[in-house]
């Protein structure tokens, strides 16, 4: 069978300006990976405690699982619709709809949580340094100013800008990490491997809150024809940003358990695990050097966020999903200015709005990456089950194709049941509400245009 050919249309889009390596900076930044190792450890040690190791191990098969389904529709069809596309290739243009509302969030709301975490660093750097700290709300304003100007400019200076911001601050928590198991004499820590304390129930709510590090692995596909060759460079930048996550969370997990015990330390209940390894490790320094990594790649996660969300929204208006306006790009940078400033507005007010009323950026990361990662769980079912049927159509099915999808989707079935049951304390019980109302004004606006002008919804 001939490999088929990219879309020649090119929604007004820079055709094949990025790098296989710019392309990976898009989805190695919106997963944010120097956040995981600061922020996200930490609360699943909390939870599944010696196995926190295994717990990314198991995301990582999972997210692994759906990065080959994503990885084998990347492979024949390049539109900046990413998932939206794929699923309504296929499905039904109601199911389509609903993973183009639900990605449209997942970014949106994922640009939210890292928002809010910049201003909770700046913060804290801000304060260390001068003693005083500036309203959070301008703080979370002025990321989103600057991510927007920058991704209205021009794609390829974003996605260097994301790559060498991400290349730095993983360097120095990796160093870190090494430092700490050479201190260590490189012997296996037993109580890990052994699970010591692990309970199945706190596995399972870890194992929730890991899957949240990796959501975003697959933003490369709405970079679309923007990529060079980008029937091979996008599915192997998604299945090679899942993998690079799974094997640095994995790693970083044990090491954190590890070093924070040494200390006698819960790394549960640390506040700053990083700036505690750097010291065990012998280079204090690299403590201050990881907070300000973490600050920089929380911009540049904004900045990765607000350009998947604006893509997947130009693809949305080409398809009458939302007003036609939003299609448009800019005639001399060729980037969709007006939606990444819709998709920029919609992602900093509620970040500013819970600024405003006291909560802390921890908090708001808690809250909006929680509630994206429901849009990134329904989505990435709902084109796991698309692609058998998709294979079939270009000839490409095989015996035993249809495995890998249902065991993705299952593995995101058992993900969205881990969220919602036991039902969560606190805020966290409103989100599925949220989720659901947001979905149900989507759904509600695509009836309405499509009783008014019956189109055609399906992605192309």
């Amino acid at each position: 069978m001939e490999h088929p050919q990219p879309e020649t249309v090119s929604y007004g889009l820079r055709r094949e300006v990025l790098s296989p390596m710019e392309t990976l900076a898009q989805s190695v930044s919106t997963i944010a990976p120097t956040t995981t190792p600061a922020a996200t450890i930490p609360l699943v040690c909390a939870l599944a405690g010696n196995g926190t190791w295994l717990a990314y191990v198991l995301a990582t098969i999972a997210i692994l699982l759906v990065a080959l389904c994503v990885g084998k529709f990347a492979r024949y069809s390049a539109s900046p619709g990413s998932l939206y596309t794929y699923a309504a290739m296929i499905l039904p243009p109601s199911l389509g709809a609903i993973a183009a509302w639900s990605l449209l969030l997942a970014y949106i709301a994922t640009g939210a949580s890292v928002i809010g975490g910049f201003y909770h660093y700046a913060n804290l750097l801000l304060r260390d340094a001068t003693g005083h700290a500036p309203p959070t709300a301008s703080l979370a304003l002025l990321v989103t100013a600057i991510s927007i100007w920058i991704a209205s400019r021009d794609v390829k200076i974003s996605a260097r800008l994301m790559l060498w911001i991400e290349a730095v601050s993983v360097s120095s928590i990796l160093v870190v990490i090494v430092l700490v198991l050479a201190r260590n004499g490189w012997r296996l820590d037993w109580p890990q491997l052994h699970l010591r304390g692990m309970t199945g129930s706190g596995l399972r709510l870890g194992l929730v809150l890991a899957l949240f590090s990796f959501v975003g692995f697959e933003s490369a596909t709405t970079l679309g024809s923007e990529a060079r060759d980008p029937l091979k460079t996008i599915p192997r930048a998604v299945i090679e940003s899942a993998l690079l996550a799974g094997a640095i969370f994995t790693l970083c997990a044990y090491a954190e358990v590890l070093g924070l015990r040494t200390v006698g330390q819960d790394l549960g209940a640390s506040q700053a695990p990083m700036r505690v390894l750097a010291q065990l490790g012998g280079l204090p320094v690299f403590g201050l050097l990881i907070d300000i990594g973490v600050l920089v790649s929380m911009f540049a996660g904004t900045l990765a966020c607000i350009t998947a969300a604006a893509r997947v929204l130009l693809l949305m208006s080409r398809n009458g999903l939302t007003h036609g306006s939003l299609q448009k790009t800019h005639l001399r940078n060729e980037t969709p200015g007006l939606a990444i400033l819709v998709t920029g507005a919609a992602a900093v007010l509620p970040v500013a709005v819970l600024a405003a009323r006291g909560a802390s950026g921890l908090d708001v990361y808690g809250w909006m990456g929680s509630l994206a990662t429901y849009g990134f769980i329904v989505a990435y079912a709902l084109v796991s089950v698309a692609l058998p049927r998709y294979l079939r159509q270009h000839n490409a099915y095989r015996p035993g194709a249809q495995i890998i999808p249902w065991l993705a989707s299952a593995a995101m079935l058992l993900a969205l049941a881990g969220n919602l049951y036991p039902v969560p304390e606190g805020p966290y019980g409103k989100l599925p509400y949220i989720y659901l109302a947001y979905l149900a004004a989507g759904m509600l606006w695509f009836f309405f245009r499509a009783g008014n002008r019956n189109p055609s919804l399906r992605a192309g």
